[in-house]
């Protein structure tokens, strides 16, 4: 069977685009292949969490894991600094990564950009840390976006260059794994092609039903249809994605013909994607708080993860110390 890693950063709770885009995904996956899903709590140190959220935030995206429907018995979950290895392997990728290649990463020239005042070297770094969280593992694929891409190009070579360096063939090179038609691409409520935090669009699976409609009813749109069956612009297209994510096939068709003979009212389009939005989040949400009620249950859950990860992990670093040269532990 085919291993399958990947992991999300602790920064926030889940939203409608992390469950459409990748986590529902997992879900499927976690019946066909071998699937570890781990949170990267040592990734979110470049942004500077305060020390009293590192195990909070953990604890949330665990709980939030879980109301999605992973299953632990099935795909193990676990914190990344519950696996002291990756540090290890961390170090030795770094020692064979050049400073240049890191500097041409997309990611980190965008980041410091964002943060000019905290150009930290694990920002520099990222990308050999997210190569050692997969190659200790020795999976076959990753699930990934495409701001990932340049990033999983790292992590390929960071294998290629220590198979070439020792002579060996230790790590599998690992292959993006793209959900294709088993994930969608959630739009954010302000007009933008991608919901996510940082953009302050986002619908969390932790929001009430009034929370949640009163983000759908400020949602942007225009003058309405100004001529029968005209192209739809992207603020409404936007929309009308919603309906197809949360809502029938029935109802889709109802309000794109209003749409097409110009009769849409966006008042009435914006209270039936919230009243669908509601009905899809509901349920996750009273899983979520039951879960995040339980942190005995999900520290459990993370201590089994990370014995299962350190298993996986420690056979890869006692091959890499004999093959560099040094004394198993």
């Amino acid at each position: 069977m085919e291993k399958v890693v990947s992991g999300i950063r602790p920064t926030g709770n889940l939203h409608l685009g992390n469950y459409f885009g990748a986590v529902k995904s997992f879900v499927q996956m976690q019946e066909v292949y071998k699937c570890l899903f781990f949170i990267a709590d040592w990734h979110s140190l470049t942004t500077r969490p305060k020390p009293e959220d590192i195990q909070a935030s953990s604890r949330t995206i665990m709980a939030e894991y879980l109301a999605c429907g992973i299953d632990p018995h099935k795909a193990p979950i676990y914190v990344q600094s519950d696996v002291k290895e990756t540090l290890e392997l961390y170090l030795y990728l770094n020692m064979n990564t050049y400073l240049g290649e890191l500097e041409r990463v997309t990611t980190f020239k965008e980041k410091a950009r964002k943060q000019p005042d905290n150009v930290n070297a694990g920002l520099l770094t990222y990308p050999t840390l997210m190569a050692a969280d997969i190659l200790q593992h020795r999976v076959n694929k990753v699930p990934v976006g495409k701001d990932q891409e340049q990033n999983m190009e790292m992590a390929r070579r960071c294998a290629r260059r220590f198979n070439n360096i020792y002579g060996v063939e230790l790590f599998p090179e690992p292959q993006n794994f793209y959900f294709n038609s088993q994930a969608l691409k959630v739009p954010g409520l302000d007009g933008s092609g991608k919901m996510g935090k940082s953009e302050g669009n986002c619908i969390y699976l932790r929001d009430d039903d009034k929370t949640i409609s009163k983000k759908v009813m400020k949602a942007v749109t225009d003058l309405g249809p100004q001529a029968m069956n005209s192209e739809k612009p992207e603020v409404i297209e936007n929309l009308f994605t919603f309906l197809k994510i949360v809502s029938s096939e029935e109802t889709y068709k109802y309000f794109d013909e209003k749409w097409n003979n110009c009769t849409l009212r966006y008042g009435d389009l914006k209270k039936q994607i919230a009243e669908d939005v509601c009905k899809t989040v509901a349920p996750i949400r009273e899983k979520i708080l039951e879960y995040s009620a339980n942190t005995e249950l999900l520290d459990k859950i993370a201590k089994e993860g990370a014995e299962e990860a350190r298993e996986s992990a420690s056979a890869t670093l006692k091959e890499v110390r004999r093959i560099i040269g040094f004394r198993a532990f």
